[in-house]
């Protein structure tokens, strides 16, 4: 038999409304593209004494959403309806009669991966306290809701994977997308020299204006020479967000001894290389980690570029939008 959940309730806004028993969610009933993405009707979850409840405001869209539309047998939680969505923003509508630290009303952001309760692409989500965070001071509950999972994967690659050290050469491979443009301005706050990948004039543009110091086509330019030009001695590091040839051209560029760091799911992954340190990490989300990267994303004055808005009733066009590529930061899901 379950034990019994103590909770504390509070409604979205309305002091005076309970609690809601169904909720909107787009979900999936089968693997498939982005058509089997369809609005549902489902049970607002309750949390377990743990966990918190969350009334989500924005969600992120991203690639690995895609990918579980797409393999919702490699979750182990997997089920239908299954509920799309890592990660997101909102205020906490109830808590678990063992959290600490979170009360109704508070404004947070969190990153779970495959949740047993459901994703984000939701009006509800109840998720583990200890995957929470409070909401940075001064940012809001869209900035926020972009980037719990692209945030912790962009510092956690900068300071716990490469050791980015004040006056580095650094490559940020992919620096448009919505890990790279994050971890640009994480990089240059620890004082590295950024020469950053993109595709396209605009691509170039956008990465310049969030601070790399040298820009090369990921694609059709020349990034050997570019790097040769940019660092002589050759590069320290490279974040490699982005697989393929122009990875290989990248890791060329390394000096003996150089550090390459790529998150899970870049494809191909680096191959081994000698004198050369290649470390393949996960983001991780936890009371310590939010605090840490609340503390950058102060101290970085950290913009979160949006490249696309979508309400919940179009997360499948949110996706299409995801799968065309060439996104120059993040696309969301306004869920309120």
């Amino acid at each position: 038999m379950a034990a019994a959940v103590s909770l504390t309730v509070v409604p979205w806004q309305s002091a005076g409304a309970a609690l809601p028993q169904t909720m909107r969610a787009a979900a999936i009933d089968k693997a498939g593209g982005p058509e089997v993405i369809t609005l549902h009707t489902l049970p607002v979850p309750r949390p377990a004494a743990d966990e918190v409840l969350i009334a989500v405001h924005t969600a992120g869209v991203a690639s690995w959403d895609v990918y579980v539309r797409q393999h919702p047998e490699d979750l182990k939680h997997s089920h239908f309806p299954l509920v799309l969505g890592t990660d997101g923003s909102g205020v906490i509508a109830a808590v678990g009669s063992q959290v600490q630290g979170f009360k109704r009303g508070d404004q947070v952001y969190t990153y779970s991966w495959d949740n047993p309760n459901g994703g984000f692409y939701a009006e509800y989500v109840a998720v583990p306290a200890k995957l929470v965070g409070h909401l940075p001071p001064g940012m809001s509950l869209r900035d926020a809701g972009a980037i719990a999972t692209t945030a912790l994967t962009a510092i956690q690659g900068i300071d716990d994977n490469l050791h980015i050290k004040p006056g580095e050469t650094l490559i940020i491979h992919g620096a448009a997308g919505g890990v790279g443009s994050l971890a640009l301005q994480f990089a240059k706050l620890r004082g590295a020299r950024v020469l950053a990948t993109a595709s396209g004039e605009d691509g170039a543009s956008f990465v310049k204006r969030l601070g790399a110091d040298a820009v090369v086509d990921g694609r059709q330019g020349d990034i050997p020479a570019a790097a040769r030009q940019f660092a002589p001695q050759g590069i320290d590091a490279v974040l490699a967000l982005a697989g393929g040839d122009s990875l290989g051209r990248c890791l060329d560029t390394l000096r003996s001894g150089g550090r390459v760091a790529f998150p899970s799911g870049v494809r191909p992954e680096p191959k081994a290389r000698s004198g050369i340190s290649i470390i393949r990490y996960d983001a991780i989300a936890g009371p310590k980690e939010f605090e840490r990267l609340n503390t950058a994303i102060i101290a970085a004055k950290l913009q979160v570029p949006i490249a696309a808005e979508y309400p919940l009733t179009d997360a499948a066009k949110a996706q299409e939008r995801v799968e065309t590529g060439h996104v120059l930061g993040k696309v969301v899901l306004q869920i309120r």
